[in-house]
């Protein structure tokens, strides 16, 4: 199956790159592109795309902003694809405030070719993209800094069960559902059934939004590695 892309970024020379390097491959069919997330919204909206590479600051109305409309949309829109932000930056507000949005990941503009077409494949598939090297750290500094201003979210931890809450907590600390299954002695399947549980009752889209949850929570600590 073809996984339909549309980028979203100001830059010409930027969408006419990432668009030259998706067209090549067999199983992904850029069908969009817009200059401004206003744009990027419209376009989306007509062409219906799987996924969205979307910049995070551009002009008329910013990356955050159009995810959230994507994500979020008014009654009677019924399409919503997958968001992958798109930033220049290490640490950026706007990438934290997208992930909490509903965005399925973020992406380094100056990543390798093959990390960006992985990505694609990644967030089109259902999973979230946590980039290894800044995602986590992105995540728990904001969320050491700025708690989110909400009913306590340690409260909804009661409503599952241990081995949920073990899973959740390994999810925050970056593992693959292969790497969860080793070390719990679980099937990956058992994995993904309890995955998709704690989204459930948690109320959560995707991984990206169970990692930001259990740092709000307490459940992991900025600074927990991997493991």
């Amino acid at each position: 199956m073809t996984i339909r892309v549309i980028i979203v970024d100001d830059q010409a020379m930027v969408r006419a790159g990432f668009a030259a390097l998706l067209s090549a491959q067999a199983d992904i069919d850029v069908v969009g592109e817009a200059p401004d997330g206003r744009q990027g919204v419209q376009v989306s909206r007509t062409v219906h795309p799987d996924v969205v590479l979307m910049d995070v600051r551009m002009p008329e109305m910013d990356g955050l902003s159009a995810a959230r409309e994507l994500l979020d949309p008014p009654p009677g829109v019924v399409h919503r694809p997958k968001v992958l932000m798109l930033t220049t930056f290490d640490i950026d507000d706007y990438v934290y405030e997208a992930l909490r949005a509903g965005a399925s990941g973020f992406l380094l503009k100056d990543a390798p070719p093959a990390d960006l077409i992985a990505a694609v494949r990644v967030v089109a598939s259902g999973e979230a993209l946590l980039a290894p090297s800044v995602t986590r750290r992105l995540i728990a500094d904001f969320v050491e800094r700025r708690p989110a201003p909400r009913k306590n979210p340690a409260l909804r931890l009661n409503g599952l069960t241990p081995r949920e809450t073990e899973v959740l907590e390994l999810i925050a600390r970056g593992l693959s559902n292969q790497e969860i299954a080793g070390h719990l002695v679980l099937a990956e399947q058992t994995v993904k059934t309890h995955i998709g549980r704690v989204l459930g009752k948690l109320d959560l889209r995707d991984r990206a939004q169970a990692v930001i949850f259990a740092y709000e929570a307490g459940l992991v600590r900025p600074g927990d590695a991997k493991g």
